[in-house]
């Protein structure tokens, strides 16, 4: 179980994750992560933490939530999955920086997806999500 702190449970928090962040998808699963911003000019020179949001502060732990759908299965694969995912992402969010909001969704595939396939592309789809984005020339 993830501590409180860690858990996303508004339907305002999962929306801002799902919309202001980075969306990468491997295999069976989803991801949605939004970093911290990184400006530094603004926020060093400022001294009011009161207009920090929640993911500039440094002292708030990065944070994650879930979503399967009824697409995925009945209530027991739905929440065999969660625990599974729950479970992968405990492991890993340590490694994420504070202030950090990952929303991993699981697509219907993950309903059949073994616990080390779940893995792999957990691990991959953060790896991209957290890479910078590469300019594409046209």
């Amino acid at each position: 179980m993830l501590a409180a702190a860690q858990r996303l449970r508004r339907s305002a928090d999962f929306a801002a994750a799902v919309r202001g962040g980075r969306r990468v998808g491997r295999g069976a699963i989803v991801v949605h992560l939004t970093m911290p911003s990184s400006t530094g000019a603004s926020t060093t020179t400022s001294p009011e933490p009161a207009r920090h949001t929640v993911a500039e502060q440094p002292s708030v732990p990065a944070r994650a939530g879930f979503v399967v759908s009824k697409a995925v299965g009945n209530a027991v694969v739905r929440n065999r999955v969660r625990r599974r995912l729950r479970a992968l992402v405990r492991e890993r969010l340590d490694a994420l920086p504070a202030g950090s909001t990952l929303v991993v969704r699981a697509l219907p595939a993950a309903a059949e997806a073994s616990y080390p396939r779940l893995s792999t592309d957990l691990d991959s789809a953060i790896a991209v999500a957290r890479s910078p984005r590469e300019r594409r020339s046209r």
